[in-house]
């Protein structure tokens, strides 16, 4: 079989700038959600029409933070402490023989104005400026499966952590949140999901992390199952 060259129809836009913030699936955190850019040719209202008619959409899109070529057969899920190995193919890891991705995603608003083609979606779990190979609607009767067996991962993950704000912290959100109304509750739910490597948790309470959501650089630091932030900036 040959190889096969894929081109970019479009990029999404996110307010996840690394993709240490990310969640490690989408649905987990309902703030953080994005637009859908189509590039040339494809930026033009019959590539989208009829599209308004559904309310999710497949993306299929590419790992491009990944470096290549340094897949392994089995790798260590988030999911499961880091501690256990599966087969990459019973996985969702972003380190893969080939960097595709599969994400699904509400549908908000289709968009085309000035030449633009926009999708508004709702969360999703890609970085901002993730190139986008395909977009295909979700088929309800097809595509769910309500008896669908998940091995390790059946369940939503459970909500451990409390994050807490400094009193200097929540002076700045209140500056930032005319611009962005739910930065505070936004913030929480991705520090909630543990963005920590596995092999940090319960390894280095002392350490200052720090993440990029939208245009600020959050710091915050872990004591047990307390995420306290500790400084905003720009």
């Amino acid at each position: 079989m040959s190889d096969l060259t894929l081109t970019p129809v479009a990029i999404i836009r996110t307010p996840y700038k690394e993709k240490f913030s990310v969640p490690r699936q989408p649905d987990l955190v309902q703030d953080g959600t994005g637009v859908v850019e189509l590039l040339p040719p494809y930026n033009v209202p019959e590539s989208v029409r009829g599209l308004e008619q559904f309310s999710h959409l497949w993306l299929i899109f590419q790992f491009d933070r990944i470096e290549t070529g340094k897949w392994h057969p089995t790798v260590r899920p988030p999911r499961l402490g880091g501690n256990r190995r599966m087969g990459v193919f019973a996985t969702r890891s972003t380190h893969r023989p080939n960097p595709i991705g599969l994400s699904k995603v509400e549908l908000k608003k289709v968009e085309c104005k000035n030449g633009d083609v926009k999708l508004y979606v709702g969360a999703v779990d890609l970085v901002d400026g993730t190139p986008i190979f395909d977009i295909k609607p979700y088929i309800a009767y097809a595509d769910q499966a309500p008896d669908a067996v998940s091995g390790f991962a059946q369940y939503k993950p459970e909500t451990r952590l409390t994050v807490l704000f400094t009193q200097e912290v929540q002076t700045i959100l209140a500056q930032i949140e005319p611009k962005y109304p739910f930065i505070k509750r936004f913030i929480t739910k991705v520090l909630q999901q543990d963005p920590r490597p596995a092999y940090h948790q319960e390894k280095r309470p002392d350490r200052i992390y720090g993440i990029t959501l939208y245009d600020y650089n959050i710091r915050f630091q872990f004591d047990g199952n307390i995420v306290k932030v500790v400084d905003i900036f720009r």
